[in-house]
């Protein structure tokens, strides 16, 4: 098993962006395609032009590889993002990249549902396909229904 630093332990939280809190753990089904979903109902991040906050509902999916993500390394991670600047649609590529570097999974997307504020919700999404799921990610971003 991997020697993880953060769960079971006291939490050192952080409140800028710190991709140092991901961890994975090793998948014992890596020989199945199954879908991994998280949700965060709590992220918040701030604008960078106005530092005013931004929240949003970011779900996580995917289908995994060799190694699963440790939930409370994302949590922290997640949490982290509370005084970065960020805008949506790079905040949710961030993460993108973040976990495709940490897990190298065959399928990942991930969607921010972003508070409305001065009128407008921006509702960003990213995917991302390995091998056999590239054509697959390819034709889910292209059929999305809005």
């Amino acid at each position: 098993m991997t020697e993880l630093k953060n769960l079971g332990k006291i939490t050192a939280y952080k409140y800028d962006y710190s991709p140092e809190f991901l961890e994975a753990i090793p998948n014992k089904n890596s020989n199945k395609n199954y879908l991994v979903t998280l949700t965060s109902d709590e992220f918040t991040c701030l604008c960078p032009i106005t530092h005013q906050p931004d929240y949003a509902a970011i779900k996580i999916r995917y289908i995994p590889d060799k190694k699963l993500v440790e939930s409370k390394s994302l949590k922290l991670y997640l949490t982290a993002f509370r005084n970065h600047g960020t805008f949506h649609e790079d905040v949710i590529n961030t993460i993108a990249d973040d976990l495709i570097k940490l897990l190298e999974p065959r399928y990942l997307e991930i969607e921010g549902n972003f508070k409305v504020r001065g009128g407008i919700s921006i509702v960003p999404f990213v995917n991302y396909g390995r091998g056999e799921f590239e054509e697959v990610a390819k034709k889910i971003l292209l059929e999305r229904k809005f």
